[in-house]
């Protein structure tokens, strides 16, 4: 069975070069550009994976993640954290929100999809 990744990214292109490779790889993607609707597509979609960008407009990746894991249907969904934020404490700090995984941006094709595959 192929397995759905959720790609949650405000950047338009970082988001469709996210889920082009993701296809590439057989992954079926569900693109989220607009942070107000991650939790009700996760909770629609049901993904095997979340990939999370940090850097919402007007929302936070880190209160999505925590949200995601308050919420019973979408706690035991993992988390790919990318983000541009990449300062001493900030892996830790979304780490502890509840990411299973880290990367920062830029972000090469082979340690992403390393990173995609650990977790799905």
């Amino acid at each position: 069975m192929t397995k759905r990744i959720m790609v949650v990214e405000d950047n338009d292109l970082n988001r469709k070069l996210f889920c082009d490779v993701l296809r590439a790889n057989g992954f079926e993607v569900e693109p989220v550009a607009d942070g107000n609707l991650v939790l009700q597509t996760a909770r629609d979609t049901a993904p095997d994976l979340i990939i999370m960008d940090i850097q919402l407009g007007g929302i936070s990746g880190v209160d999505l993640i925590e949200a995601a894991k308050r919420d019973r249907r979408l706690a035991g969904i993992p988390v790919l954290a990318v983000t541009a934020f990449a300062a001493k404490g900030d892996e830790e700090r979304i780490r502890a929100a509840g990411a299973e995984g880290y990367l920062s941006k830029p972000v090469s094709i082979g340690p992403f999809m390393s990173a995609v595959n650990a977790l799905v």
